[in-house]
């Protein structure tokens, strides 16, 4: 496989819910006057905490200092993994499960610290910006390493990235394991024609901006609880929203699309209390015993918590063997 260093820095920044008002106007730019903007790189998360905007630096240029608004320090490199000359697309498990092995884990194992962006279209690592670990372990795990470079891709090693590289000899540390919430929410990870965004501006605006139809109490623990999560990606041109079904009856059923078999995903919500950036193996924590089961996963962190989402039909099972990793932590 190929795994492609793609050629943005990207800022991981928090909009408090009571300072949205304030950046309105550059996040309605960002996302619908394309034209107006060099932004190449936007994705833009509601949770009940907050809104958590991943972007470009020509995306982050847009949004004023404020004390509504909260910046991670680093600047975070965004890696895909490619098979076979294409993104990674439909087989049998989709999503980070079929990087957590290969990816996630070694990574984790190395004390790199990841923030994971999965979208209708591929699955976005993120990394900090020095990637002389991330090569070093990466090309252990075989894979071929390009560097995007003025739109064309080209070969990298360890060796030209950093030499004073030195592997990581300690024993990998046992993670926590977090506490999860499974929220009730059938939620859809959908896509759209770029073109016909306007078409849907209004709703979107609606949900992005003024909805309040779900709970949003981010104190509220209870497993049968509803959520508020909706995420809009725009990222090199492709459109990617995951929502719930009562966002999703809001709007045209023409205009959004998903993959043939229209499969429902349920949330996993990883944190009890907000997760920050630098410990590692969060994401192993979660994707590597489902990618043992084969089980599919879209993978979206946020500012504050981490969010899996899995096949309906997959809930029950996940609960068990996340309820048996609580009572007996992986070793591994």
């Amino acid at each position: 496989m190929d795994l492609h260093i793609l050629d943005h820095r990207l800022r991981v920044t928090s909009i408090a819910k009571n300072g949205l008002v304030n950046f309105t106007h550059p996040l309605i730019k960002l996302i619908f006057l394309r034209n107006r903007t060099r932004c190449k790189f936007f994705s833009l998360t509601e949770t009940p905490e907050n809104y958590t905007v991943v972007l470009d630096e020509e995306g982050f240029k847009e949004l004023q200092p404020s004390e509504h608004l909260q910046v991670e320090s680093s600047i975070w490199l965004p890696l895909n993994v490619v098979s076979n000359g294409n993104a990674s697309s439909s087989s049998q498990a989709v999503g980070v499960t079929k990087i957590a092995k290969s990816v996630i884990a070694p990574l984790a194992q190395q004390h790199v610290s990841v923030f994971m962006l999965s979208t209708y279209q591929t699955d976005f690592i993120l990394v900090k910006k020095d990637l002389s670990v991330v090569i070093s372990t990466l090309e252990e795990e075989e894979f071929n390493i390009y560097k995007e470079v003025g739109g064309e891709f080209v070969p990298v090693h360890c060796q030209d990235v950093s030499n004073d590289f030195q592997k990581n000899g300690k024993e990998a540390t046992q993670p926590t394991v977090h506490p999860v919430l499974i929220p009730k929410n059938q939620f859809c990870v959908m896509s759209l024609d770029p073109d016909t965004l306007p078409s849907i501006a209004t709703t979107l605006i609606d949900v992005l901006f003024y909805s309040s139809s779900l709970k949003e109490d981010p104190s509220s623990s209870q497993d049968l609880d509803c959520i508020k999560f909706f995420s809009f990606s725009l990222i090199d041109g492709y459109i990617s929203l995951v929502m719930d079904t009562e966002a999703q009856r809001l709007f045209p059923a023409d205009l959004l699309f998903t993959s043939s078999s229209g499969e429902l995903w349920r949330m996993v919500r990883i944190g009890g209390q907000p997760l920050g950036f630098d410990e590692c193996g969060i994401v192993a924590q979660i994707s590597h015993p489902l990618a043992d089961s084969d089980i599919s996963a879209y993978y979206i962190s946020t500012f504050s918590f981490d969010h899996a989402l899995v096949p309906e039909e997959d809930i029950v099972s996940v609960t068990d063997m996340l309820q048996h990793q609580r009572k007996e932590p992986a070793t591994s």
